[in-house]
Order: structure tokens, then C-alpha cells, then sequence
């Protein structure tokens, strides 16, 4: 018994073992295991997967000590290591523009790495270095704060998977030409952009998430995706662009994804799917939508009520739907005749799946309340509709209600939840 108690049993786990247990601990943690024995020395070395942050050193009033802190471990970890590193991530605000990064690039560059993340805090903007495209195995990157720029020989990565750039500086000829040259592509990710019009091609992807100043977007060639988020935000000068357009935004965007399963637009997405030509008969059917969340709908506009409506009529299996509202009460009041219902939703439309539906920052204006009488009047499997009045509408609130109750319901278990904060 004394024998088996005494052996040291964690120490002779194989190898992988080790390193999965080591890779769950924090950098610094798994490095300091080297004191255990000589035995435990370098068995952190190996690990394949590396991730620093400002906890791998003691921090301190002095930013320039733990500057110094941090890229003497990182160096350090770096030089010692041994074999492949498949996964690089660095998240500090300490090290913006640290010429030390460009070596550890270098390194990483020459050692198989597979997962890139960099993740830099507020200050001057670091420039990815050439290296960088030389990384031929990537599979995933993430940028924050960077300056990106492809040389003109970069054809591409060919087995990049997933793409998240955030805050970062590259013209729009290169992120066309970097999406189109990942054909592997699956989850891109695009924040804090300025006017930035953008062509996406891309025959795998299937997760995207797009959040900035967009001047233009169009879906060229997403056949596969299946779930987006998308919010935009307007300055007075894209906003003319956009008045300027003659081009369908709906069918742009959304014309060639049917296969979407989930859709998520907030700030000016209808607005921007509202632009141009009536979208008309959609060429697509949404079989396989089944969640939309539309935000800051703006009922006193026809055309982005008919946008919903196209979206909505053309997704037979839509399950849950949530809208917020953001109607100028006083032109919603005034809006034109309420016959457009009539004309516009089709007699036969029946929402058989719809079973949960919210409406947030309702106004109680007529197009509001005709669409949530639309949506009752044809959905037999509705369980619960939420309804949130806007926080500015206050005296027509008991109105609302009233309202809301006379509505004929296709469910006879559909409950309606009148939502006062």
C-alpha cells in the first residue's frame, strides 16, 4: 500500500493526458509546473496551444514594468518551446504597436500555427507583418486593432475556416480579395467598419456577422449560410447614397440564402433592405427560417413593412419572431390607407409553425397595430405574443390594449402578454 501511495501516478499519465490538463490551465500556471520535478521541466513545452494576457505577470502601477513583464514571458515561453504551436492568442491593452510581435509572428510562422488571435488594446494600431501570409495552415483568425495588408502575391488561405476582423485598417479590394481567397471560409465576422461597400463571395460560408458603416453589401455567393446578424449604422452621407440607389437591397442580400435558418438585423437592417426597386415576388423560398429578429422597424414606412412582410410570408417554417419598433408616432398616425394590408398580404398566407412572437417598443399606431393583427389572424400554432409598449407612449397604452384583445386569433391557446415596465 505504501508503495502505491508513493508512486507518483500523475507524472506517468501519457503525454496527451498531460497536455490536455495542462492546456486548461492559465499560461503562467502550466509554465510554473516546471518546478514540480525534473520530470514535469518540459512538459509544458510541448503544449500546442498557447494563450497569453496580462495575468500571465504580476500587474502594477507601472505600465512600462509589466510591459517588459510580458514580452519577456512570451519571448521566454517562446524560445523554450518545443515542436508545433497550432494555437496563438494574445489579449492585452499593454502592447500596441511592441516590435517584439513581429518576431513571435515570425516564429509561429515557421511552426505550424493553426489559430491566430490579436486582441490589442486602445493606442497606435499594430501592422500585421508580411509573415503573417505566409502562415499557409491557418484554419482560424482573429484581429483587433490591426492594420492589415496583403502583398500583392498573397492568393489566399487556403484552409482559413473562420475569419473575425475587428477595428481593423484594409481597404475594401483586400477583404474581397481575402474572402474570396479563403474557399474553406465558414464564420466571418466584420466590426467597426467605415463606408465600407462589400461583395462577399463565399461558397462555404455559413455564420455572419456584420456590424459597422456599410455603404453597400451583397451577397454574391453564400448558397450555404444559415445564420446572420447584420447591424448597420447611417451617417447623414451613406444615408444619401442609399436614397440614391436604385438597385433591390432585398434581392441583393437575402435573394441567394436558402438555406438561412436564422436572421438577426438590428439598426437600419430594413431600412437598407428597403432601398431600391419593389423587391416584388421574391426568387426564393426561407424553408429552413426559422428564427428573425428585426429591430427599429419603422411603421410609417411602406416599404419597410413590405420588406417584413416578404420576409415573413416567404418563410413557411418560421418558428419564433421578434420586432422592435421605432415609428415616429406623429407621420405613423398620418400614414397612408390601411387598404395596403388587403393588397399586400397574400388571402391564403397561413404561419403554421410561428409559436412565439415579441414586439418590443410599440407605439399603438395603425400599421403596428394592423401587423399584430396580421400575425394573430393567421398563425394557429401561436402560443405567446409579448407586447412591450414604447416608454414614450403612456395615455395611449389602456387604448392599445383594448385594441389588442378584440383581434380574432387563429390559436385558441395563444395568449397575449401585454408587457408594462
Amino acid at each position: 500500500m505504501d508503495d502505491v501511495m508513493s508512486r507518483d501516478l500523475i507524472s506517468d499519465l501519457p503525454q496527451s493526458i498531460i497536455e490536455s490538463i495542462l492546456t486548461r490551465l492559465p499560461i503562467r500556471d502550466a509554465v510554473r509546473t516546471s518546478i514540480l520535478s525534473s520530470k514535469w521541466r518540459y512538459k509544458w513545452a510541448t503544449l500546442t496551444q498557447l494563450v497569453f494576457d496580462e495575468k500571465c505577470v504580476i500587474l502594477s502601477n507601472d505600465r512600462c514594468k509589466v510591459e517588459d513583464g510580458l514580452v519577456n514571458f512570451i519571448t521566454r515561453t517562446l524560445f523554450l518551446h518545443q515542436g508545433p504551436i497550432h494555437k496563438f492568442q494574445l489579449t492585452t491593452t499593454h502592447l500596441q504597436c511592441c516590435p517584439d510581435i513581429d518576431q513571435w509572428l515570425l516564429f509561429l510562422s515557421r511552426n505550424d500555427i493553426k489559430e491566430l488571435v490579436l486582441e490589442l488594446g486602445e493606442g497606435e494600431w499594430f501592422r500585421v507583418p508580411s509573415c503573417l501570409f505566409n502562415c499557409k495552415k491557418l484554419t482560424r483568425l482573429d484581429l483587433f486593432r490591426c492594420e492589415f495588408d496583403p502583398p500583392p502575391s498573397f492568393k489566399g488561405f487556403l484552409c482559413l475556416k473562420s475569419l473575425n476582423l475587428h477595428q481593423v485598417l484594409v481597404s475594401p479590394e483586400a477583404i474581397e480579395s481575402l474572402i474570396s481567397g479563403c474557399p474553406l471560409l465558414e464564420s466571418l465576422a466584420l466590426s467597426y467598419f467605415d463606408s465600407l461597400a462589400l461583395t462577399i463571395r463565399a461558397p462555404n460560408l455559413k455564420f455572419l456577422c456584420l456590424e459597422g458603416e456599410f455603404k453597400d453589401i451583397c451577397l454574391e455567393n453564400t448558397p450555404l449560410l444559415v445564420a446572420m446578424s447584420v447591424a448597420m449604422y447611417m451617417t447623414d452621407d451613406i444615408a444619401e447614397h442609399f436614397e440614391q440607389s436604385s438597385t433591390c437591397n432585398f434581392n441583393r442580400f437575402l435573394g441567394g440564402v436558402p438555406r438561412l435558418e436564422r436572421l438577426i438585423g438590428h439598426i437600419y437592417f430594413t431600412k437598407f433592405l428597403s432601398i431600391g426597386d419593389d423587391v416584388g415576388r421574391l426568387p426564393i423560398t426561407y424553408a429552413h427560417l426559422k428564427v428573425v429578429e428585426l429591430n427599429q422597424v419603422s411603421f410609417e414606412d411602406m416599404k419597410e413593412i413590405l420588406v417584413v412582410l416578404r420576409l415573413i410570408t416567404n418563410s413557411p417554417n418560421l418558428k419564433e419572431l421578434q420586432i422592435s419598433g421605432s415609428s415616429n408616432t406623429l407621420a405613423a398616425i398620418d400614414a397612408p390607407d390601411l387598404d395596403f394590408w388587403e393588397d399586400e398580404c397574400p388571402s391564403n398566407c397561413t404561419f403554421k409553425q410561428l409559436r412565439v412572437v415579441r414586439m418590443t417598443d410599440m407605439s399603438g399606431v395603425p400599421h403596428e397595430m394592423e401587423f399584430i393583427k396580421f400575425l394573430l389572424a393567421n398563425s394557429p400554432a401561436l402560443e405567446t405574443m409579448s407586447i412591450s409598449p414604447c416608454v414614450y407612449v403612456m395615455d395611449g397604452r389602456l387604448n392599445m390594449l383594448i385594441e389588442l384583445l378584440r383581434f380574432r386569433r387563429a390559436s385558441a391557446q395563444a395568449e397575449i402578454l401585454f408587457i408594462q415596465d
